[in-house]
């Protein structure tokens, strides 16, 4: 990417956090119609809006949007689509909504759309087809458009690992110098030198990590450690077969080791911490090191306090092997609308080259090779070329239908350990396979 591109995604940068969140309307030329577009509320939603204004332009089909917190996103919009409503005409669902969407008659599949309009899912990252679009998984098989490209990465005080005080201490005590972890076992290191540490006259921890329990938090936390261990979701050679690969020697040490994190290199109250207390324990100074998804980085970048030359970027370190937690999602058409064909109008605007990067421009996260295969795409951003080397890598949870089953059963297995201090790591995760193959059975699953 050139100067200009360089230059629009700063100005974007500025107007997504000048933009409010919420349901917003761009009215419509003439006597156009209007769709609804249903999404998480964050940043790279405000984003998006202001970049719709183009298709509204180009089609006189007026946006209205409609977005809910993440704490209440999937609560809000599958009991939306269970419910067979038509509020949404688009929605941009996560992930792992995919299997369930597709089997219930959720989502309108898109093959034939795609066909016609010359739309080829061999323009996108391989991952981001498998994990946003794609049910059965490596099937050639359309429920969305990968729309929001994203990963779990990390976030650090470069200006406080800059410090000389600081680099000689470290040094002193770890025999090497500080610097971007390469591996998990040196971010440990990093993150219980700074634990406890005073930054001029402040007193400053660790690390910021995933351990809500509600939701989803913990699991796309500690799927960073368990994956680059060595677990896996099933045997590949055996769908569902789940024994030594969820509870394998590795994955032990994975979930071991992130606990040792916790226990040691957290800020106080961090038993229920997810994206947002990452980002206030980051932005207020709290923590040298934070885990959250690649999709809030343009707003810390722009963040007047630890923003600019103060904050540093990178991927997901490795153990023995290397994988990050896939995150981002898709744009899907709802079976249930009764706007389909304007709908359909805006998944062919949004995948033209063109508006994927003035996406990206603006703080969304393109999945379109022609983006991020550009030559200046690394340097397009501070942490551009470290989210392209995660997208490269990624991982996703189970996108099945009885995801949500799955995801609570880990939920209480991995926070029970983690934190709740209750039996050992094997138990966790051999209790995990025992939740996972009762689900998996009464769903008529084979293993």
């Amino acid at each position: 990417m050139n100067n200009s591109m360089k230059a629009l995604f700063a100005a974007g940068g500025a107007l997504a956090a000048a933009l409010c969140i919420g349901a917003a309307t761009t009215p419509a030329q003439a006597q156009g119609k209007t769709i609804t577009l249903c999404w998480a509320a964050w940043d790279p939603a405000n984003a998006l809006v202001e970049l719709s204004k183009d298709f509204t332009a180009k089609t006189g089909i007026g946006m209205k949007f409609e977005f809910v917190p993440w704490t209440n996103y999937a609560d809000r919009f599958l009991n939306e689509l269970n419910s067979r409503g038509s509020l949404c005409d688009l929605i941009i669902g996560d992930s792992q909504w995919i299997g369930g969407a597709a089997e219930n008659g959720q989502y309108v599949k898109l093959n034939d759309f795609f066909k016609k309009e010359g739309i080829s899912m061999d323009d996108y990252m391989p991952a981001t087809v498998v994990g946003y679009s794609q049910w059965p998984k490596n099937t050639p098989n359309y429920w969305a458009l990968p729309a929001m490209g994203d990963a779990v990465g990390w976030t650090y005080r470069r200006d406080w690992f800059a410090r000389p005080d600081v680099q000689k201490d470290f040094k002193a005590k770890y025999g090497r110098d500080l610097a971007v972890p390469k591996t998990l076992d040196e971010l440990r290191d990093i993150a219980q030198f700074f634990q406890g540490r005073e930054i001029d006259g402040k007193k400053v921890y660790g690390a910021s990590i995933y351990t809500e329990r509600g939701s989803e938090g913990i699991t796309m936390g500690v799927s960073n450690y368990l994956y680059d261990y060595g677990f896996k979701y099933q045997d590949p050679n055996k769908p569902y077969a789940m024994d030594g690969f969820v509870n394998s020697a590795g994955a032990v040490k994975g979930l071991e080791a992130y606990k040792e994190l916790y226990k040691c290199c957290t800020p106080p109250g961090a038993s229920n911490s997810y994206m947002s207390e990452g980002l206030d324990a980051f932005k207020s100074g709290q923590v040298a090191l934070q885990m959250n998804f690649f999709a809030f980085f343009p707003g810390l970048y722009k963040d007047p306090n630890v923003g600019g030359d103060k904050i540093g970027f990178f991927s997901n370190p490795a153990a023995t092997t290397q994988a990050t937690q896939l995150g981002g999602q898709g744009i899907s058409v709802v079976s249930y609308s009764k706007n389909q064909g304007e709908a359909l109008q805006y998944i062919k605007w949004f995948a033209g080259g063109d508006v994927q990067k003035k996406w990206w421009a603006l703080g969304g996260y393109s999945c379109a090779k022609s983006v991020l295969n550009d030559p200046g795409f690394p340097d397009s951003a501070p942490f551009a070329k470290e989210f392209l080397k995660s997208m490269g890598m990624v991982v996703d949870f189970w996108a099945e239908p009885s995801y949500a089953q799955l995801l609570q059963a880990e939920q209480k297995r991995v926070h029970d350990y983690v934190v709740a201090d209750k039996g050992t790591a094997q138990e966790a995760l051999d209790g995990l396979v025992k939740d996972w193959k009762a689900i998996f059975k009464e769903e008529g699953k084979k293993f």
